[in-house]
């Protein structure tokens, strides 16, 4: 059996009117992902609609009923290769979805398109005028750990191809990455035009000036994601299931390290609080046995030791050695992206954290930030508004697994959310661990 290709999770971000559907449309559809036929009846589909032109977006878009009907349809659909590489696509329509499922979905990207409209932004803006999802965007990739980072201008086509517009659209970009803590030596920028299939997949004859690669070739040209498995095991359960006959089998994807047959393992908090000791039996991967996982399997694993309501979702499995860390409290680091007025000490929202949601209450707001430089503005402010970052403190109403950003990356990332939407998000810096048992 040759080599399975690395695969690689990535995200298309950038404002909603900017052309992401437009473009992973045409990316799927140039590189033979998707056939002439589908692609027909989207465009028939598309023209009864009044949206002539739209058939690209639409192969996305198809998807979002789908994804109502089942996974697995969806996860097809937005697999592709290229010659290096493959990859599942993850689009970012709906935002506030999106950051909660960024930070913890089976979707933590490890490269993103931002996708610019040379036709939206001048180039000719301060980062306050630029779209704000633009900003956003570029500054939650950040903070949520996506590691490699490609623009694509898109919209040439409405501005004559111009290399003019292209490189104040760059510049203005540049300025709002450098803000939010990307090294822009190491990212890549093209100018696109998705909608014509100008440099998707084939190479544009209208941008002479222009001489890198295409989306496809940049593509190939990042760097292979490190998988973490020289940190400790860290499995979050994502469900647990009786299965008669085998007996306890929990769920869940391996975010770190390494578990194997025969491991001795620790499930924390489990329902005392107290962790869960148990040995593991069996290890299964899409219906095949396995003797070890690693970082990215998404696994059902039978453990001796665990009863049905030992354990739930939202424990996570470390080993015996070394267990996961309950937090006492923890100190972190967030960005308040959606709430409707001010955040103040007492403010008790739900975290989503890995797999768990837990209530946590702000006991301290110790510092609010600039978010372009990361320099202290103000030593413990009253309160704390959208568009401020802060270093806050918060005390978790139940036991509830986090580690730093420093240990563990990985389980340090979490959304806020509040009524429905995403209020804020963060990364864990510091902690009081509980002690256990």
């Amino acid at each position: 059996m040759a080599k399975a290709k690395v695969h690689i999770n990535l995200v298309f971000i950038g404002h909603v009117d900017h052309g992401k559907s437009t473009t992973v449309g045409r990316l799927l559809y140039d590189s033979g992902n998707v056939d002439e036929q589908a692609m027909r009846k989207l465009k028939e589909k598309a023209e009864e609609l009044g949206k002539g032109g739209f058939e690209f977006a639409f192969v996305m878009d198809n998807l979002k009923e789908e994804r109502e009907r089942g996974v697995t349809i969806d996860l097809a659909h937005k697999k592709f290769e290229t010659p290096k590489y493959y990859f599942t696509i993850i689009d970012a329509p709906g935002h506030r979805d999106f950051i909660k499922n960024m930070i913890t979905g089976a979707s933590q990207a490890d490269a993103g398109v931002l996708i610019c409209g040379a036709n939206e932004i001048k180039g000719t803006e301060t980062i306050a005028e630029l779209p704000q999802q633009t900003v956003e965007h570029a500054r939650l990739a950040k903070i949520l750990g996506v590691g490699q980072l490609i623009v694509a201008v898109n919209k040439m086509d409405m501005q004559g191809y111009s290399q003019e517009r292209y490189e104040k659209v760059k510049g203005a970009i540049t300025n709002v990455l450098k803000m939010s803590g990307w090294k822009v030596d190491q990212v890549m920028f093209l100018p696109i035009a998705s909608l014509m299939g100008d440099n998707i997949v084939k190479k544009s004859d209208k941008m002479p000036w222009y001489t890198g690669p295409t989306l496809m070739q940049c593509l190939d040209l990042l760097k292979e994601p490190e998988k973490p498995v020289n940190l400790p095991l860290r499995l979050p359960i994502q469900d647990v299931y009786n299965i008669t006959g085998i007996g306890v089998v929990p769920v869940g994807r391996v975010e770190t390290g390494i578990v194997k047959v025969g491991d001795k393992v620790v499930a924390v908090p489990g329902r005392e609080g107290k962790g869960v000791p148990g040995e593991i039996k069996t290890i299964e991967m899409h219906h095949e046995q396995m003797q070890s996982a690693e970082p990215g399997d998404n696994i059902g694993f039978n453990v001796r030791g665990f009863g049905k309501k030992d354990i739930t979702r939202g424990d996570v499995i470390g080993h015996a050695d070394n267990v996961p860390t309950v937090a006492e409290e923890f100190t972190a680091q967030i960005v308040v992206l959606n709430h409707p007025s001010v955040i103040t000490i007492g403010y008790t929202p739900v975290f989503h954290i890995h797999t768990a949601q837990i209530a946590c209450q702000v006991t301290a707001i110790l510092k609010k930030l600039n978010p372009a430089t990361g320099e202290v503005l103000q030593e413990n402010p009253d309160f704390i508004k959208n568009g401020d970052v802060a270093i806050v403190k918060f005390k978790p109403v139940q036991p509830l697994v986090i580690e730093t950003q420093k240990t563990i990356p990985q389980l340090s990332r979490f959304a806020i959310r509040d009524s429905g939407s995403t209020v804020a998000a963060g990364m864990c810096i510091d902690l009081v661990a509980k002690k256990m048992g």
